[in-house]
Parts: structure tokens; C-alpha cells; sequence
């Protein structure tokens, strides 16, 4: 990976209140465009009131980007172009934020229609996916399948969706649209779900479950499931049920192709650099403006990004956004590595942490409040977007937990070797696990081991006289450990980890039970 140096405008410029010091309105070095002499204090008129200082302006002030110089309230070229410079550097890094989730979706694309996950066809992972695929914190022990839906093109869509599997709609933006399967409406049997164009206007059929998304692009993913550690069954019973096709076609449906993809090397994370916003492009354009509110819209638009116009932005305005997004990268690795909010952690004094802190799906602090930082604490390290992630339901689903630090708070560095102790009663009904992540792609750790997890469903893991069970994690196996209860890491690369629970027990929720932290081993 190259080295990328950037100079940014500023060191504070992303700040969008600063601390400013500020010189009298009539500072002698203030200066205005023309040659002028100095600036006298106007004389008292018939008419002059005491004028709260308060809502005028310094003719000289210093903040973080620099000297603002002003004759009057007025600023003069230099500083107009600085402030200018800084706005769209600061509605860049904005950008970057708040349009991550469609980028995130948008990012999936190339991959599935490289490898066979539209028109009707679908993607599976029918040995598993292991780390030669970059997704987001996926995992190893699931079934994987995908498939792009597009209604413009296509015009209404069926889904025949398979039993006994979780799965998720979500349109272009990443809005959830539904569930199906065992969270779904048709409650793990299986069902046929209806999916409309936004601006359908034709007659809809009965006997379907009927959604009218926002966007005509749509994400469909689901996840089947082991039995007794075989994914065969699980893939047997996707591929029989699931169908995919044009409501036109219901008659005569073509025949919905899967094309296995374990072990095939591809991307689907979305960009750190200015390709980002060529991302976000290509969404404006597609979808129905109505699809995202005019707010964010509005964002887009300052800098280029708008609908039925060329983004080309000039040199000055290129520059700015690959240092806009180079700073909304950082900004969004620290709101997910090093999560600032007290409520996102599990436990006082732990490492673990919740991938929706807010236990909404919307992101909601409370009802029409958005938490902006943990909406990018999920979409820049997560996929899927559903209730279901954080609906409680006992003995169903799953639960996640998220540790980058061990016990002194330090990054976890693949140099060296942890320890971490679950305790006895594990509360799950099905099974845990543990599945490690490179920093840089916040996909799985790239190791000699094709799976780089340790599962309470691995052959030979061992247990304790106690019934806890120790876990290990460094760059080689350590003298007189269990291989199956240690997983690699790679010297000079940091990592994390997802702590899952399958089927969780009441002693998650209520916290009587907690996982142990990672202890550096020396």
C-alpha cells in the first residue's frame, strides 16, 4: 500500500465551532480590498444606539484556519476565499459521513455483477466465506448469499424466499425495507414477497407480501445455517427454494442461477478516497431524489453531487474533497475503533462494545433525534440494516460484541499474543464465536488459516474442568495450546475482534454474564 502524505487546509479547519480570539473592531491591522488609510471609529449620528457587541464582527480575528480580516463587517478577498476553501472542506468531510451507508452499497456492485448476483441470479458461499473475501465484518460460520434487485430495469420482482434462514432487504440508501425468513413475515417457512418500483402504478396481485421501497436498486441478503458444523444442508435447502424474477415472468419464471464464490478473491468495501464521492454519485443519479431527504441531498449538491448533472469537479475542488475525505476516513475509524459515547460499551472499564449503541436500527437517541456517530460506527465497520439486530428475543437470532483494545486500553497488535477467558454457561443456545478483522479493511484477518475464528463448534476445542475456556490470539501458536482454541494474527498488522452469540440466553441481556478481556501475554 502506498504511503499517501496529505497537507491539509488547516490543522483545525473540520472544526465547526472554534474557540476564537478576537481584536477590537477598530484594530489598526485590519485591512480591505482597495488601498485605504486607517480605519477611524464613525462618528455618533442622530440616529447611532448602543449596538450589543455581540452581533457585530471583529475586523481581525484569529481561529484555526488562519487570520479572518474584515473592514467593517466586510472580509475582504483573502479571507473570503479562505473561509470558502474551508466550507467545502467541511461539507466534504460531512459527505463523507452521512452518505457512507449508500457508498457502503453501492461498493457491492462491481463484485456481484462480476461474479453472478443479479438479473434474477445469486451468490452463495457454499463452503463458507473466508478472508480472501473483503466484506465487512462478515463471519465463519454461516452461509452467505446475495443478490442485486433492480426494479427499473426489471420492473415489479418476486422473491421466493428458502425456510430457516435470516434474511434482509435494504434499499440504495441502506434503508431497511424488510425481513424475511425466521425475523420475517413468513416466519422462517419461506414466502413470496412483492417488491414494487417507487413509482409503480400498475395493478398488485394478492398473495404476496407487497413492499414499495424508496430506490429502485435493492439489496437482498441472507444467511443460512449449519447443521452440525455442514453447510450442506443449509445450501441444499437455499438453492431449492429461492427464486428471483420479474413479476411479468411469474408465469414461466426463468430459472434462478447460483454461482458459488468461497474462496473467490473480491471487494465490496466502498472507498477511503475521492472515489468515494464518484460512489455516492452514481446513487443520486439512479435513484428518485424522494428516496433521501433534502438536507443530505443539499450536502451532495454543495459539492457536485447532484442529480441530472456531470460531478466534474475542478482542480481547487478535487483537491479539497481527497483532503476532506482523507480526514472523514480518520474521523470515521475513531468513532468506530475508539468509540467516544459511554453508552456504546458494555460494561464499565471493558473493551467490548455494541454495534448499535442506540439499540435502534434508525439510529435514534430518542424519537426524530439521529446519533450521527453511531450511525458511522455501524456503516463504516457493519452490514445489514434490520430491527432485527437489536430486538431483543431470547433463545432467536444473534447478538454482537466488538473489542479493538485488550485490558490496558492498548490497540491490539498482531505482534504479540492475548489470552481471554470466557466463563463457564456461556449463554447461547446454539453456539459462540469469535472472528478476527484487519483494521485497515474491517474485513477478515488475511492469515495461514483459511478461517481466521475460533467457535465453540470447532473440532477440538477444549474446555476447562471449570467449564471456561481459554482463547488465544498471537502471531504463533503458543507452547502447550490447544490449536483449535488459538487463532492467528499477523506481526505488524492490528486487528479486532466480534464476539457472536447464537441463539443468546437472558444472562447476556441482563449482563449476569460478560466475556473476559484480552490479556497481553509476555
Amino acid at each position: 500500500m502506498k504511503d499517501i502524505r496529505l497537507v491539509l487546509p488547516s490543522l483545525g479547519c473540520i472544526i465547526a465551532f472554534a474557540l476564537i480570539t478576537v481584536t477590537g473592531c477598530n484594530d489598526k491591522s485590519a485591512s480591505s480590498d482597495a488601498p485605504r488609510t486607517e480605519a477611524q471609529a464613525p462618528p455618533k449620528m442622530k440616529m447611532t444606539t448602543d449596538i450589543p457587541p455581540e452581533i457585530t464582527t471583529p475586523n481581525s480575528i484569529e481561529t484555526p484556519i488562519g487570520t479572518l480580516k474584515l473592514f467593517d463587517g466586510f472580509p475582504d478577498d483573502a479571507t473570503t476565499q479562505k473561509v470558502y476553501d474551508n466550507l467545502d472542506f467541511q461539507r466534504g468531510v460531512q459527505a463523507f459521513l452521512n452518505a457512507m451507508p449508500g457508498a457502503a452499497l453501492t461498493a457491492f456492485r462491481p463484485a456481484l455483477r462480476a461474479l453472478g448476483g443479479v438479473d434474477g441470479n445469486v451468490i452463495i458461499f457454499e463452503d463458507l466465506m473466508d478472508s480472501k473475501a473483503l466484506w465487512l465484518t462478515a463471519n465463519t460460520t454461516v452461509v452467505y448469499y446475495m443478490s442485486w434487485l433492480d426494479t427499473k430495469k426489471d420492473g415489479p420482482i418476486v422473491v421466493e424466499t428458502p425456510p430457516n434462514t435470516l434474511g434482509v432487504v435494504d434499499d440504495h440508501w441502506f434503508h431497511y425495507v424488510c425481513d424475511f425468513g425466521n425475523a420475517g413475515p413468513d416466519k422462517g417457512k419461506g414466502g413470496k414477497f412483492l417488491f414494487l418500483p417507487p413509482d409503480y402504478k400498475g395493478d398488485v396481485p394478492k398473495g404476496y407480501v407487497v413492499l414499495r421501497p424508496a430506490t429502485y436498486g435493492l439489496w437482498l441478503a441472507g444467511r443460512g445455517f449449519l447443521v452440525n458444523g455442514d453447510p450442506k444442508p443449509a445450501v441444499a435447502a437455499i438453492e431449492k427454494n429461492l427464486r428471483i424474477y420479474p413479476l411479468a415472468q411469474a408465469a414461466h419464471p426463468a430459472v434462478t442461477k447460483f454461482s458459488n464464490v468461497s474462496g473467490v478473491p473480491h471487494n465490496t468495501v466502498h472507498a477511503n478516497n475521492f472515489h468515494f464521492y464518484e460512489e455516492v454519485n452514481e446513487i443520486v443519479q439512479e435513484e428518485p431524489a424522494e428516496a433521501l431527504d433534502p438536507e443530505t441531498l443539499g450536502l451532495l449538491a454543495s459539492i457536485g453531487i447532484e442529480k441530472g448533472k456531470p460531478f466534474a469537479p475542478d482542480a481547487r475542488m478535487k483537491k479539497i474533497l481527497t483532503e476532506a475525505v482523507a480526514v472523514g476516513n480518520v474521523t470515521a475509524r475513531a468513532l468506530s475503533m475508539r468509540p467516544r459515547l459511554k453508552e456504546a460499551y458494555y460494561y464499565p472499564g471493558s473493551a467490548w462494545f455494541a454495534t448499535m449503541p442506540d439499540g435502534s436500527y434508525q439510529f435514534l437517541l430518542q424519537p426524530g433525534v439521529r446519533n450521527l456517530d453511531t450511525r458511522v460506527l455501524f456503516h463504516y465497520f457493519y452490514t445489514g440494516i434490520t430491527p432485527a439486530m437489536v430486538v431483543k428475543m431470547v433463545g432467536i437470532g444473534s447478538q454482537y460484541a466488538t473489542a479493538t483494545t485488550d485490558s490496558q486500553g492498548h490497540a491490539l497488535d498482531g505482534s504479540k499474543t492475548y489470552k481471554l477467558r470466557l466463563p463457564p454457561n456461556v449463554p447461547m443456545k446454539d453456539f459462540w464465536s469469535f472472528t478476527l478483522y484487519d483494521n485497515q479493511t474491517r474485513s477478515m484477518l488475511q492469515t495461514d488459516q483459511r478461517f481466521p475464528s475460533v467457535n465453540s463448534t470447532t473440532k477440538g476445542i477444549v474446555t476447562n474442568p471449570d467449564g471456561s475456556t481459554d482463547v488465544w490470539f498471537g502471531p504463533a501458536l503458543p507452547q502447550g495450546v490447544n490449536p483449535a482454541n488459538w487463532a492467528q494474527t499477523v506481526p505488524g498488522k492490528g486487528w479486532n475482534v466480534i464476539f457472536r452469540l447464537y441463539g443468546p440466553l437472558e444472562p447476556w441481556f441482563d449482563k449476569t454474564w460478560k466475556p473476559g478481556e484480552f490479556e497481553l501475554v509476555k
